[in-house]
Formats: structure tokens, sequence, C-alpha cells
């Protein structure tokens, strides 16, 4: 960016964390704002984060990475809010230090310690917690109206195109999502299935095989759709049998029944561990069993597929839409489209510790793409899912990947 003394210039950028594990859902967001300044000013500190904590006119500010700030707020210092979205500061209204709350998002600007510990603020800008909630919850709201998800099955950069597949009870639909020089493109980190990781990518850095969730505009018989937003990654699933867990380090390896090889996964504080019971389990493989296709080893018979579905459920298994659930219980969830909510039903079942897993245990895996330096991390493990594996080769792999749900910034998908 060109900077101008006489000028200042301010980019908002929004970031929307939807997590669907059992822990929280949240939204936050991360803003960035870059005062021109001549060179001969001295350089200045500026910290963006949540308030953690205030005690007279110190603020302990948590980044999004990093260690806590202590940020004194000067006699002379300006405090503005900011609506969320609004591009510019004569649009912010003054406020006073006993505005701020805890869990308002700020940035801090002033002198830092040659430390970065500190910083004595002559600029606060903030927006509220409130005003955070309510931007977060409508974006949220427009990923599950206008959002759709699925693996990529072509990659055409010269059309600006990529179409993914799309299962539901009728069987696999083809989605043409056209980008343009305005869609934001975003790509998750190999070692992160959270938003705020995610890089600005390309088209091109997409793959056949990626995960990607979309939003825009649909057209009307829902076989295409025009991006604004794009988010991609590659995810593996494991599945297979446990062959060892070292609940001291948070590593186990699973030996893969499909690439017959040993793979160490990490478990980190935000992996989500569950078991599924044996009755859950058994209903689960057979609606994988109904909805493979005819000739596919494992499948049921042809007649199964039309089988009136266990209650709770107007979808196989697996097939379900994503989107905010509503309802249910153990024995059964209903997307906001109406349709069964397969990953709404799986993040009920009860969470397990490492410990708790041993050698020998059928477990299903959702992880990172991973480095060769780290590794791949456990995004959610699911153990129990001995039924699952026998009833349907690569059952897991329906299980864990339709709906695509990492609980990233896309919060859900719109009914198919």
């Amino acid at each position: 960016m060109k900077r101008k003394a006489t000028r200042t210039a301010i980019v908002v950028i929004v970031s929307v964390i939807i997590l669907s594990g059992p822990h929280f859902q949240a939204a936050c967001f991360a803003f960035a704002i870059e005062s021109g300044q001549d060179a001969s000013q001295p350089a200045v500190a500026k910290r963006i984060g949540a308030i953690k904590a205030i005690n007279g006119n110190v603020i302990t500010l948590a980044p999004d990475s990093g260690p806590e700030v202590a940020v004194t707020v000067q006699p002379n210092a300006r405090l503005l809010r900011l609506v969320p979205g609004d591009k510019d500061l004569k649009n912010a209204t003054a406020i006073q230090l006993q505005d701020l709350q805890v869990g308002d998002t700020i940035r801090a600007r002033g002198q830092g310690a040659t430390d970065g510990k500190s910083i004595a603020a002559l600029e606060i800008i903030v927006i509220t917690r409130s005003a955070v909630q309510a931007v977060s919850d409508q974006i949220r709201q427009d990923w599950q109206k206008r959002g759709v998800g699925g693996p990529v099955t072509v990659v055409d950069p010269a059309a600006e195109t990529v179409t993914i597949s799309i299962s539901s009870l009728g069987g696999k639909k083809a989605v043409v999502v056209h980008a343009s020089k305005n869609t934001v493109i975003r790509r998750y980190s190999p070692d992160s299935a959270k938003p705020e990781d995610a890089k600005v990518s390309t088209l091109q850095e997409i793959q056949v095989g990626d995960q990607l969730r979309a939003r825009g505009d649909r057209s009307a018989d829902g076989g295409e759709l025009a991006a604004e937003e794009i988010f991609t990654g590659n995810f593996p699933v494991v599945e297979g049998l446990i062959k060892s867990v070292d609940a001291s380090t948070g590593t186990m390896t699973v030996q893969d029944t499909i690439s017959k090889k040993a793979v160490v996964l990490k478990i980190t504080a935000d992996s989500q561990l569950h078991k599924i019971p044996i009755e859950m389990a058994q209903r689960f493989a057979m609606r994988l069993k109904a909805a493979l296709p005819p000739g596919t080893p494992g499948a049921g018979p042809a007649s199964s597929a039309s089988a009136t579905p266990p209650a709770g459920g107007g979808q196989s298994a697996g097939m379900g839409q994503g989107g905010t659930a509503g309802g249910g219980g153990m024995g059964g969830a209903r997307s906001g489209g109406g349709g069964f909510d397969f990953q709404r039903l799986l993040d009920q079942t009860p969470p397990v510790a490492l410990a708790e897993l041993h050698k020998g245990d059928a477990v299903a895996v959702l992880a990172t793409q991973g480095t060769p330096a780290n590794g791949s991390t456990v995004i959610k493990l699911f153990s129990g899912v001995e039924p699952i594996l026998q009833a349907a080769p690569s059952g897991s792999q329906a299980m864990m990947l339709a709906p695509w749900s990492l609980g990233g910034a896309p919060g859900g998908d719109a009914s198919q």
C-alpha cells in the first residue's frame, strides 16, 4: 500500500470463525488499520486483539497470536468506536476509556517497548463485542443460505471454474463454481483447520480431491454458483485400527485400511475425540450401505435406498446437508432446510479422552494435510466405527466428508 502523510487508509478484514465442536461457537474479527506517516516520524507499534482485562488505564490485550500485551492508555489518547464494515475513520465516534469492555476487539497504536510486551497507547480503535456478534451472525447465516460445499472433481483455470460433487439422497450432483477477479480465495494451512490461519490463494492452487466451500449466488437449477468467497483445503480421512497410543506426547499411530500405511497423528487441545455408541454405529452402517451405488462392494439391495429412513432423517447418513441443525438428540437431527444433519449427530456423540483409546480400536479420523516436518493433526476422531467399516468400504470417507464440516468460516450449505 502506498502511504501518504496527508491521508489515512483503513482496511477492515472480517474473519468469521464458526466452530462446530462441542466446546463453543463464536465469531471474531481481526482488523488492520494503517495510518500514513512521514518517513521522518518514529515508528509506532500496533497490536490487534481482544480485551482480556481492564485495570484503570491499563488494558491486557490478547492478540490472535503471540503473548499478551499490556496497553497503557495515555491521558491524551484518542479513543474511537468503529462500525464493523466501515472503511473510514471519519465516521467513527469518540468514546471514553470507561466505555471499553472485556471482549471488545481493539487496535492499539503507540510507543512500543523493545520487548514487544507493552505499548504506551496514543490511539485505541474499537469494535464492540455486540457489534462483532451481530455482523458475524449475519455472515454465518449468509454462508448457510448461499453456501455450497463438496470435493473438487474438475479445475479449469482458463475458464475460471471449479466443479465440485455434492451427494444427496437422489445421488451425486455436479455444481460448477465460477470465480472472478473479485472472488476472495483462501486455502487452509496444511497444519491447521482454523480459518484465521488460511492464506489468500489462487484458483491455480486448487487441486482435484480438495474439499471446497464457496459462497455466492446460485443459478435457478442449482448447477452453478457465482462465488464471492471460496475456502479450500486438503483434509484426508484416515480409517483403520489403532496400533499405539502415547497420551504423554499426544500422539497415536493408526494402520490405515486404504493406504495400508501406518499413519502418525498428533492430538492437540483443538482436536475433537468422540465415541459412537454401538447402536448408532449400526444404524449409520445401514444408511451408508443403502446409499452405495448398485454393484459397489457392500451395497445393499436396490430397493433399500428407497426404504423409509429411521426417525430423524430424510437423507442417507453421510449425505446430509450442512447448516444450522435444530431439534434431534441422539436419535436424529435435522438441518435448517429440513434435511438429515449427519454431522450434527456425530458431534452429539459422547466425548472420549485420548487415554481411553487403545490398541486395536477402530477409528475414523479427519486430519489436516500436515507437513513433512510436523505430520498431520487430528481435527475430529470417532471411535466405535467397526460396523461402519465392515458395512461399506471407505464408509467413513462419506461419514466425515459429506457434509464437509470443519467448522471454519463456511457456516453451512444451502439446501440441495
